[in-house]
């Protein structure tokens, strides 16, 4: 099964992202935008430059946690991950984004 975006709108009425996994997983979630072109461009974003292993940042929270970030060429975050109890396992939540958001299609569940 192949991933999938999912664009959403918040409580509070700003448009979202979140890239799931094969297996119904969300690997990567968006900020808020304030129109549905934004969010569209992000996922456009995450694409192409999901391919790019530099484009990754990789952190280690107060609590010991993992979890990275994807950058686009201008610095800016595009996307976050959630806590991993491993470094190994933040490995493979980067793995599973360059894997699913090549070929992913877009759940619109704003229209």
């Amino acid at each position: 099964m192949a991933g999938k975006f999912e664009l959403f709108k918040d409580k509070k009425g700003e448009f979202r992202f979140r890239l799931k996994a094969g297996n119904g997983e969300i690997v990567l979630s968006s900020e808020g935008y304030k129109d549905r072109a934004g969010a569209l461009n992000g996922i456009e974003s995450v694409k192409k430059n999901a391919d790019d292993i530099g484009r990754f940042e990789m952190k280690v929270s107060a609590n010991g946690k993992h979890h990275f970030v994807l950058k686009a060429a201008n610095h800016q975050v595009i996307g976050a991950s959630e806590m991993y109890d491993s470094e190994d396992a933040c490995k493979n939540g980067v793995k599973s984004v360059r894997a699913s958001a090549m070929g992913a299609a877009v759940d619109d569940q704003t229209a």
